[in-house]
């Protein structure tokens, strides 16, 4: 797999156990593992493990535990697990020809951060394997017992943390290695729960005047739609709506099809639609998009500045037909009432998200409309309530509604004994102190507290922008911190 190099101007030297981390996680980028698909890299560990002797287990969902013996002198002393997921979120720009069923992920270092080729990363969460990885090859590291918890499907639902049976795991203390913000120790997190919505469509063939059209909002920076829905980016569904509202407002319009987003977790860069409109008002229509482009382009400024509609006629298809009128209203009023975005702030936590949602995916198929919204919250009777508000709106066009059973949300415990060990280390190392927070993004810590009582957890990571999309990127010289930090912390443990 081709690298290119480091630029030039960077003044980041990585470590010698940094360029092995990295040298890891280059080889584990070369297996596909999107969500469902996680054989191949599950296949690679086992083979790792047997190579170096250690113990390994798959469970009956797929996930994988491979426990490594303590260190000389350690053996006494309580397991430790480390934990994080196989899966990785599958995104890349409209441009990209990669294919996440086979292709490996292109590495392209810039300076002091190593992003993909027009494509996610994957360091959510490749990176925390790596890191496991170098820790049990590294004969100088002392720690105790070990087990590496590696889940399946966590990005498309948390299943390998919810198929995860008590009595698995024999240790009591765990670091979750998912965390976004180097220098940022995560006690708590959203539980969440994902809402799909169907609506049957008629159609009726449009009159012979009438021209098809093809509108495609694009552009948009997406994101973590727990990790940077506070950030207000634009949703692409949500553009698309209100441009074919516009269009509705000022002649006949009649939906064929509409497409957008990609995941429950990811905020929709881009969707499509075709149309019919009446040939007369073409003209009219593309000059209205464009002043609808100026005004979207100055909304978004500040978060989605490559923001774009781009709207043209296409061949006339043999099949002629279109939505009837008034069901084009109704899929477009039930877009445009969904809530997305920030639903309360918590009034504990001023400055964390408390509820909110994610107008995440719609499509057509078989003469139905599909929407899938996705739901967080911190407190678990807002999460059913804002759920309820989803399913209320979706029963009112008269659409069918299933809301799956979700995962719980993490209370922070702030007075852990973990907690407590890995802030004065973190200020012994650093000399300043971390800080301590609970996140509106779903986190499996939830689900394997529940299943394992009295587990006490912490999760930290290397700081990661912009996961779930192509902008992602990894911050090298977090890298180094939090690698001092976790063999640090297993020493003394």
């Amino acid at each position: 797999m081709a690298k290119e190099k480091t630029s030039k101007n960077s003044a980041f030297k990585p470590q010698k156990t940094v360029s092995k981390i990295l040298d890891l996680f280059e080889k584990l980028s070369a297996i596909p593992r999107k969500s469902g698909n996680e054989e191949k890299i599950r296949q690679y560990l086992i083979e790792w493990a047997r190579s170096h002797k250690f113990l390994h287990i798959t469970d009956q969902v797929g996930n994988l535990i491979i426990k490594v013996n303590a260190t000389k002198g350690m053996e006494r002393k309580s397991p430790v697990i480390l934990q994080g997921h196989l899966d990785m979120v599958c995104e890349k720009t409209p441009d990209s020809n990669h294919d996440f069923s086979k292709d490996p992920i292109r590495f392209v270092y810039d300076g002091e951060w190593l992003k993909a080729d027009k494509t996610t990363l994957g360091a959510d969460n490749g990176i925390a394997i790596a890191i496991a990885m170098a820790i049990c090859e590294d004969e100088t590291i002392a720690h105790p017992p070990l087990e590496l918890l590696f889940t399946i499907e966590e990005e498309t639902g948390l299943k390998g943390a919810k198929g995860l049976e008590p009595g698995t795991l024999n240790g009591k203390i765990l670091i979750n290695i998912d965390s976004e913000d180097e220098g940022v120790f995560t006690v708590g997190c959203a539980g969440g729960r994902d809402t799909r919505i169907e609506l049957d469509l008629s159609y009726e063939e449009v009159p012979s005047d009438y021209r098809a059209m093809l509108l495609k909002a694009c552009g948009m920076t997406g994101g973590h739609s727990g990790v940077n829905i506070h950030e207000e980016r634009a949703n692409a569904i949500r553009i698309l709506t209100r441009t074919l509202m516009s269009i509705r407002e000022i002649c006949d319009l009649r939906l064929v099809s509409i497409t957008g987003g990609t995941a429950h977790n990811a905020i929709p860069r881009d969707a499509e639609s075709t149309f019919f409109i009446p040939g007369e008002a073409v003209d009219k229509v593309i000059e209205m998009v464009g002043k609808s482009q100026t005004v979207l382009k100055s909304e978004f400024a500040n978060t989605d500045p490559e923001l774009s509609l781009n709207l043209k006629p296409i061949p006339l298809p043999i099949d002629r037909r279109g939505m009837m009128s008034y069901v084009v209203m109704k899929v477009l009023d039930l877009l445009f009432a969904l809530p997305h975005g920030i639903a309360a702030r918590s009034t504990d936590m001023p400055t964390l998200v408390e509820t909110s949602s994610n107008e995440a995916k719609v499509y057509i198929a078989h003469g139905r409309l599909h929407i899938q919204t996705s739901q967080r919250s911190s407190v678990m009777s807002r999460l059913d309530a804002h759920t309820r508000r989803i399913e209320s709106i979706a029963r009112l066009s008269g659409a069918r509604v299933f809301s799956g059973n979700g995962y719980p949300s993490w209370q922070p415990n702030f007075n852990s004994p973990l907690l407590e060990i890995c802030k004065k280390t973190y200020q012994k190392l650093f000399d300043k102190d971390p800080k301590i927070e609970a996140i509106h993004a779903g986190l499996e810590c939830g689900l394997i507290g529940s299943a394992n009582p009295g587990m006490d957890m912490i999760s930290m990571g290397p700081t990661i922008k912009n996961p779930h999309s192509p902008d992602e990127k990894l911050y090298l010289p977090s890298l180094e911190k939090i690698w001092k930090l976790l063999t640090t912390l297993l020493s003394e443990i």
